[in-house]
This record gives C-alpha cells, structure tokens and sequence, in this order.
C-alpha cells in the first residue's frame, strides 16, 4: 500500500525533526553509535563493548567513594606564573581559562571520604586540566595527601587520569614534584601504609613514571593507554615494529607491571577487598 506524506498546514512537506544533540554519542572502541544516559548509568562505559570513557575528576568522586563523605584538603592551593612562561598565551591566561572550562583549580582534587565504610585518604588526577599534567600545585596536593595519610595511618587511594608528565609551563619547579611525591611515598611505606594506585585511560609521562607507578597494589581499566613516552614517539626514536597492544592496561598484566584489571563498575568493592585483606 502506497504511504502519503503528511503536509504542513499551508502547503509543501513536513520538516524533518532533527536529533536534539547530546543524546547519543559514538564509541571510540566498536564506533557504535550509542544512547548517553545508558553509558552514564554503566558509570560511562559503552553498553556493547565495555569502553571506558573518560569521567572528571567530581564524577571519580562520586563513582568511588560513599555518597556524601568526600571531604576535600588543601582546595586553598592555587597555581601561579613564577617564571612568566608563554607559549600561544600566557600560561596566567592559560590557567585561568582551564579553571573556567573545567571547574576545576588544577590537575588534581586530594581529600578523604569513605569507600564501603572504610575511611580512605584519596586522590584523582584530571586529564581535562592542561591534560592532568603535574604541577607545583598536583605535586604539593599529593604530597601532603601522602604525609597526612601517614599520620593518620590511613588507605591511600590515587586514581591517575593524567596524559601528561612534568607540566613545561613550571620547568623544574613541575619536575621536582616527580621525586617530592615519591619521596613521601617511601616514608608512608615505612610507616607501614597500603597505596593502591588505579591507572585510567591515559596515564602516561611523569605521572606514569612516579607516583602512579608506586602502589602496594595497582589496578587498571580496560584498555588503559599507560606508559611514559607514547607509542608513536617510541616508534619514531627507536625506529623498530611495537608489538601489538603496546602499553594497554593488558599487555602491562601479561608482562607483571600491574596486578590486575578492574572495570569501572566493580572498582569499589576490590578497593575495599584490598584493604580488608591487608587489614588496614
């Protein structure tokens, strides 16, 4: 049977209705197009092959750690311009733009919250902030998480989020923090303290090559791009074939560099496991 087309009132064809925008969205891993709302309630994970978006850093927060128990330190800390860098803008302006974009003051939002009941000092890193890059401000958040985890003989949980390493904009100022975390680090170790370090997509550079490195035990998400130089600038140095998966969170488990592979939804419960199990 032939179908009419229906008219407006007046004469000529019905305007198509578009597709309002920010319902759907295509998936970087199966390039399905998907329904949002459906990922957001997978906790940002694609509903036909398990992708793992990116989530801010507020969002981590509330993924992670019980409803109402994030209580954040040291928000006072903000960046500063102490060697006037420029590069297409003033990195003061830069600063200031990111802070608007995002919400964020900088890379990094440290405090303690409870996860399953069990209070926890913790961290997440934040690639949207000049790409979770660290500077004087990340490395000194982390620092003072690490020594009041120490004191307060408390869990230690960082979720990195970080493509980038030493942040340029700070120079030396920015790569001292690589070795300032770490240093606390060591002393939390000695005092006994559990770190359990997530690695999300991407972890890569100084971040990659200190802290998040360093956990008791360190899980990942699937797929997880982790590394200090990227594939391609490897490639290009070293002139050689990579193998196939180079630097995804699976081929790190298969080769021992990370202890074991968590989706985004079972994160919390192994985090508890863990510090359960080492009796902390």
């Amino acid at each position: 049977m032939a179908q009419t087309e229906s008219k407006a009132p007046g004469s000529g064809k019905r305007p198509k209705r578009g597709v309002p925008e920010g319902l759907w969205q295509k998936c970087p891993g199966c390039r399905s197009t998907i329904y949002i709302k459906e990922a957001q309630a997978l906790l940002g994970v694609c509903p036909k092959c398990n992708y793992h978006f990116y989530v801010p850093a507020l969002e981590r927060i509330r993924q992670v750690l019980d409803e109402g128990t994030f209580e954040e330190w040291d928000a006072n800390l903000r960046p500063t311009d102490p060697l006037e860098f420029k590069d297409q803008k003033a990195y003061r302006d830069r600063l200031v733009s990111e802070q608007k974009r995002t919400g964020l003051t900088d890379a990094v939002i440290t405090g303690c919250g409870m996860i399953r009941a069990r209070r926890v000092a913790f961290g997440v890193t934040d690639s949207a902030f000049i790409m979770g890059s660290m500077g004087s401000v990340v490395g000194e958040r982390l620092t003072r998480l690490v020594e009041r985890a120490t004191a307060e003989n408390l869990p230690l949980i960082i979720v990195s989020g970080s493509g980038g390493g030493a942040r340029m904009h700070e120079g030396i100022l920015s790569l001292m923090q690589m070795a300032k975390v770490s240093a606390a680090l060591a002393k939390y170790d000695s005092a006994g303290g559990l770190f359990i370090s997530v690695l999300t997509n991407p972890t890569m550079g100084g971040v990659a090559a200190s802290f998040a490195s360093l956990g008791d035990v360190i899980f990942a998400e699937p797929k997880a791009l982790i590394g200090f130089a990227g594939p391609r600038t490897i490639k290009e140095t070293i002139r050689i074939e990579l193998p196939k998966g180079f630097q995804t969170s699976e081929f790190l488990l298969e080769h021992g560099y990370i202890d074991r592979i968590v989706t985004r939804d079972k994160l919390k419960s192994e985090i508890a496991r863990v510090i359960d199990y080492c009796g902390k």
